[in-house]
C-alpha cells in the first residue's frame, strides 16, 4: 500500500453527556472526503480512543467504514495497553475491510525493543493488513529503535511509519537506513523537513478543520517540488502549530476548529476540558490569518 497525501485522524464528536454523536461523526467524514484528503484514520489519539471502551472503538471503526465505503482508504488504530485489546482492534479492522492498521507501542509498560517488536508482529498476524507504525515516545514512553525496526521489517506488511518523536535525527535515520519503510510526517511543525527528506504523506490532526491548507503544503512540496512555496505556506502555518501544541490542548483546539467551520464536534471526554474563551479567541485569530495567507499564496 502506498501512502500518498494527507491522512486525517478523525475527531470523535461527543454530546454533553459523553455519548458519541454518530451523525456529526458521519458529517465530519463527508466533509473531509469532499475537501480532498487522501485517507482517514479512526482510533487515533485525535479521536480520543484512549477514553473509549473497546466496544465503542470496534463499533466506531465499523461505522466509519460504512460511511466511507471505498472512496478513500481507512486506517484503524490499534494502540492499547493490553495486547489482547490491540488484537481485538486488528481483527475488527480486517473483518470490516479496513485498508491498513496504525500500530503503536503499548503505553506505560515500557517493553524492550524485542518485546515491542513481538507485540507489533502479533498484532500484524491478527489482521494480515498493511501496517503503518506509530512512533510516539512522548505518549508511549519508548522509541521504536533500530533493533525494533530490523525485527518488524521481516514482515511484508510493515510498510510505513508515522514518526512523531520530534527528533529530526530520526527523520535522517529513516530516510537513509530504512528507505523501504514509507516515512509519514507525524510531527506537524516539521512537515517541511519530512517532505524535504522524501516523505510522501502527512498524518495531521489539524486537517480536521483546515484540510485545504494542509493539502496545499503537501502538494507544493511532495507533488510540485516547490520548496520556496512550501516554506511560505509552512511559515504561515507555524503560529497554528504553536497554538495546537500549547498547554496540552491539542484535541480541544482541533474540536473548536471544527466548530469554527460550522460542524458539531462537542466537548472532549474527561479528563480533558473544553477551551476557555481566551484560548478560543487566540485560535480563531491564528486561523483567520493562516487561511488568508495561504489563499493569497495559492492564488499567485
Amino acid at each position: 500500500m502506498k501512502f500518498e497525501g494527507i491522512y486525517t485522524p478523525v475527531i470523535t464528536p461527543h454530546r454533553d453527556d459523553g455519548s458519541i454523536d454518530r451523525d456529526a461523526f458521519a458529517a465530519q467524514i463527508e466533509h473531509l472526503i469532499a475537501a480532498g484528503v487522501h485517507g482517514l484514520i479512526n482510533g487515533g489519539s485525535t479521536g480520543e480512543y484512549y477514553a473509549q471502551s473497546m466496544q465503542e472503538r470496534v463499533e466506531l471503526a465499523a461505522f466509519a467504514k460504512e460511511v466511507i465505503g471505498k472512496r478513500v482508504p481507512l486506517i484503524v488504530g490499534t494502540v492499547a495497553i493490553r495486547l489482547e485489546d490491540s488484537i481485538i482492534m486488528a481483527e475488527a479492522a480486517a473483518k470490516i475491510g479496513a485498508d491498513a492498521l496504525l500500530v503503536g507501542s503499548p503505553p506505560y509498560s515500557v517493553p524492550t525493543e524485542r518485546e515491542n517488536a513481538l507485540n507489533t508482529l502479533a498484532i500484524d498476524r491478527a489482521a494480515d493488513l498493511p501496517v503503518m507504525l506509530y512512533n510516539y515516545p512522548g505518549r508511549m514512553g519508548i522509541n521504536m529503535g533500530e533493533e525494533f525496526l530490523d525485527r518488524v521489517c521481516r514482515s511484508r506488511n510493515i510498510v510505513a511509519i508515522k514518526e512523531s518523536s520530534g527528533d529530526i535525527n530520526r527523520v535522517h535515520l529513516l530516510a537513509r537506513d530504512y528507505p523501504h519503510i514509507q516515512m509519514s510526517c507525524g510531527m506537524d511543525d516539521q512537515a517541511l523537513e519530512f517532505f524535504a527528506w522524501g516523505a510522501r504523506s502527512w498524518v495531521c490532526g489539524g486537517s480536521n478543520f483546515l484540510p485545504a491548507e494542509h493539502v496545499a503544503l503537501w502538494r507544493a512540496c511532495a507533488v510540485e517540488g516547490d520548496f520556496d512555496k512550501g516554506r511560505r505556506i509552512m511559515s504561515a502555518m507555524m503560529p497554528l502549530m504553536r497554538v495546537l501544541e500549547q498547554g496540552g490542548k491539542f484535541i480541544q483546539c482541533i474540536k473548536h476548529g471544527v466548530e469554527m467551520e460550522g460542524r458539531y464536534a462537542g466537548p472532549p471526554r474527561p479528563p480533558l476540558k473544553a477551551l476557555n474563551k481566551d484560548d478560543k479567541r487566540q485560535l480563531e485569530q491564528v486561523v483567520r490569518v493562516l487561511k488568508r495567507t495561504v489563499a493569497e499564496i495559492e492564488a499567485e
